[in-house]
């Protein structure tokens, strides 16, 4: 009787976990059929009746029959200069709410404890020094179109090609949860020989509602900013879903920048969604 009590339990949690695997595939699919495919109509207007007739998009700007500007997020995308030393540039409206839903999809059912990395051998080990969860993107998936669409807006953004990019890794920082400042910046000598050294990180939230978790760079401007519920010396940055921030691991003298420090703050309620791309200065492939 205990056996078949057993098996009827197993037989209903496989049964539950196939159905919402499905239900998730489902999710991503349905967005990456309808990925582009939106566009409002355009309101045509002239400044007086000599001028050319010129189009202009009515509500949130689309990119009609543009697939270039519709990649780029042209008009959308907002830059903001937060620094110069370190070089930090917060990028508004970086990704839409889809893309943001898209990268969390993927990410869910192959969330693991996050790690870091071991300046003796270059091999990812767990620490209390990141106590988030988070996955990589595989190689496969970077052919997506959605996925395409976001590493080439990188790209033209950043002005590094997209092949010198490592892979996309989407994290989830749950309250309480935080990453204590470091550099990006490789001190060993194993992980410069596929692609030498990271020069720049783009750094894109994915989720609303996050008190806390602001991304700080203790190093930067003179003044004070909140982290986590404390005021501290420095400049951070809260995290906006859609919004992304960029900033560079090496001077433009191609020197490692050590000001480039940086992490992130205790999330004090809901969950902090971001996903994070670090480019080096050769191809990683």
């Amino acid at each position: 009787m205990a056996m078949k009590i057993v098996f009827a339990l197993l037989t209903f949690v496989t049964v539950g976990m196939i159905i919402g695997a499905l239900f998730q595939l489902a999710f991503i699919s349905k967005l990456e059929n309808s990925y582009g495919t939106k566009f409002p109509s355009f309101t045509r207007v002239r400044k007086n009746q000599n001028d050319a007739c010129l189009q202009f998009p009515r509500g949130i700007p689309q990119w009609e029959n543009d697939k270039e500007a519709e990649i780029l997020r042209i008009g959308l995308v907002k830059p903001e200069i937060i620094s110069w030393s370190p070089r930090i540039i917060v990028l508004h409206n970086f990704l839409s709410m889809e893309e943001c839903d898209y990268l969390r999809a993927i990410a869910i059912p192959r969330l693991a404890v996050s790690s870091v990395v071991d300046a003796k051998t270059g091999k990812g080990v767990k620490s209390n020094v990141r106590t988030s969860s988070g996955m990589f993107l595989r190689s496969e998936e970077r052919k997506y179109p959605m996925v395409q669409a976001i590493e080439k807006r990188i790209s033209v953004y950043s002005q590094v090609p997209i092949e010198n990019g490592e892979l996309i890794q989407v994290l989830r920082y749950e309250k309480t949860q935080f990453y204590k400042p470091h550099h990006d910046y490789f001190s060993d000598t194993f992980n410069l020989k596929r692609g030498g050294q990271r020069i720049a990180t783009i750094l894109m939230y994915l989720s609303d509602n996050v008190e806390g978790g602001e991304t700080y760079f203790p190093m930067a401007g003179s003044g004070e900013c909140s982290c986590g519920g404390k005021v501290v010396k420095g400049m951070s940055v809260k995290p906006n879903k859609g919004d992304a921030v960029l900033f560079w691991s090496m001077g433009l003298d191609g020197q490692l920048d050590p000001k480039s420090l940086h992490g992130g703050c205790d999330v004090l309620a809901g969950e902090k969604w971001s996903a994070t791309k670090w480019m080096r200065q050769r191809a990683t492939s």
